[in-house]
């Protein structure tokens, strides 16, 4: 008798306790492709839960799953929460560094650009050893042109690219100005 009391009691919570970890399975495969790029830890730790959930369902621990799922599923739901304040946090830093390297990459542009003028108007004369004229040129145009296509980027919302391929203007900015022996500040400074 105790024994079909306890298997009715079983048998009576498969049933919630396979919609609950549906519940948690639809949860996580909604918030997975954010969570994964901003909170992956999290979201493996839930996945790991849900594997639990699913091992002890697998088992008709029935209990074990009605127990632990509420948790398991306040966690899944909290996965689109949380990925959605780590990427607010990460546009705000690419933002930030988009923001300082507009404001640096036009001004370095226009500096080497004049360094090299004034190189070219000497070219005549004798150029100090070690200035390397040719490969400032090329690097300026690279530097142009990829700034325009971080621009590009930039316009079209895509602001890891923009400030990605920013940096490499910057760095090609850079090594050409050293070539040239122009002291350009850094994105920061000229912020």
């Amino acid at each position: 008798m105790f024994c079909a009391a306890l298997l009715s009691a079983c048998s009576g919570q498969k049933r919630p306790a396979e919609q609950l970890i549906g519940d948690v399975e639809a949860t996580v495969i909604a918030a997975s492709t954010e969570a994964a790029k901003y909170v992956p830890q999290e979201l493996a730790d839930v996945q790991g839960k849900l594997a639990a959930l699913k091992a002890d369902y697998d088992k008709q621990d029935y209990a074990a799953v009605m127990s632990a799922g509420p948790s398991v599923l306040a966690q899944a739901q909290g996965l689109a929460t949380a990925a959605a304040a780590k990427q607010d946090d990460v546009l705000k830093a690419l933002n930030d560094e988009w923001t300082a390297l507009a404001g640096a990459v036009p001004d370095d542009l226009i500096a080497l650009q004049n360094r090299i003028e004034l190189l070219d108007r000497k070219s005549s004369k004798r150029i100090a050893a070690g200035i390397d004229l040719p490969a400032a040129k090329a690097a300026l145009g690279d530097a142009t042109s990829l700034w325009s296509k971080a621009q590009a980027a930039f316009a079209s919302g895509n602001l890891g690219e923009a400030v990605s391929t920013a940096k490499d203007v910057k760095g090609k900015l850079d090594a050409a100005a050293a070539s040239v022996r122009l002291e350009l500040p850094s994105p920061r400074e000229s912020a």
